[in-house]
């Protein structure tokens, strides 16, 4: 059996990323696209081109939707969606803020359609072995978690640089930050937040972030995203025993690529795999009623509350 799948826009991570991730899945098909450009939409190869959204999401013969539009269209795509009867993976960040995540978790209870964020580094096999050591213990309990995710990109007419978009580079790369942390301590994040530093650009969104913060249990945060910084991604936590490092690969964009983890003095080598293609057939594998892990609305729901409270600071 195998989830025919609807995309909702075929921009560039449509294309590069999920289309490919699909078409290799065992358990998925891309079925459908709909988009402002039919040609675009043709490239990904899908069955059938849809002229407009509604289209899409009204079509029978769809049995789940991706969508990956520019920030700001999330909620109303989603929910359109889910109120005719289709589950979503949506593209994070699931929308602009807190209400709107909650408004789109309600659709999605009283529904009964699934709605995941598509946070595909959560199903990297390298982020899960980590999560795996420290709820296991073997770094101790966690004393602090130190995170980076930046890159210097000219986005001159991007999306992530227009603040009513849902620009910045905390909800592009920082978010990725926050489900790490979240992941690791296994717990709400609860922020106390000691310090916050920004560097805003000329259109008004945070051209860089960087957060000190602690949780209820004593846990020190230190995070940095940014759009004009050196390439760099880092995770690096320290126990009350030892400490765990992601090493070879990029820590939260890692495809196609081999990567490493040191957990104290042993380092653990992982063949190159497509995390958008693990996360497509999870959420497959979820609508055919098998047991598959898909992120929780939970964990969604509170990195949103998490965005806001740092946005509002």
């Amino acid at each position: 059996m195998k989830t025919r799948w609807g995309f909702i826009g075929a921009g560039y991570i449509a294309a590069r990323a999920l289309a490919p991730a699909v078409h290799a899945a065992h358990n998925a098909t891309l079925y459908a696209v709909a988009s402002r450009d039919a040609q675009r939409s043709q490239s990904l190869n899908p069955t059938k081109i849809h002229d407009s959204y509604e289209d899409l999401i009204a079509d029978p013969d769809v049995d789940a939707i991706y969508i990956s539009l520019a920030n700001d269209q999330h909620r109303r795509w989603a929910i359109a969606a889910m109120q005719a009867g289709k589950p979503v993976l949506c593209e994070k960040p699931m929308s602009l803020n807190l209400a709107e995540s909650q408004e789109m978790a309600d659709v999605s209870k009283a529904t009964g359609q699934l709605l995941v964020e598509a946070v595909w580094s959560r199903w990297h096999p390298r982020t899960i072995r980590a999560v795996e050591a420290i709820a296991n213990g073997e770094i101790g309990d966690v004393i602090s978690i130190d995170t980076a995710f930046t890159y210097n990109a000219d986005l001159t007419g991007n999306y992530r640089l227009d603040p009513t978009m849902g620009g910045g580079a905390l909800l592009d790369v920082g978010l990725y930050e926050l489900h790490t942390w979240q992941a690791l301590t296994a717990a709400p994040l609860q922020l106390t937040i000691d310090s916050i530093s920004r560097v805003v650009g000329d259109t008004g969104v945070d051209l860089t972030t960087e957060i000190n913060a602690t949780l209820p249990s004593g846990v020190k945060l230190h995070g940095l995203s940014s759009f004009i910084a050196p390439p760099l991604q880092k995770i690096y936590v320290v126990g009350t025993t030892g400490t765990l490092e992601f090493l070879e690969g990029e820590s939260f964009a890692n495809w196609h690529a081999p990567s490493s983890l040191r957990i104290n003095d042993e380092i653990t080598h992982f063949d190159p795999v497509d995390p958008y293609q693990l996360m497509a057939e999870a959420f497959s594998a979820k609508l055919q009623g098998e047991d598959a892990w898909v992120l929780p609305m939970e964990d969604t729901l509170r990195i949103a509350a998490t965005l806001d409270q740092i946005a509002a600071h």
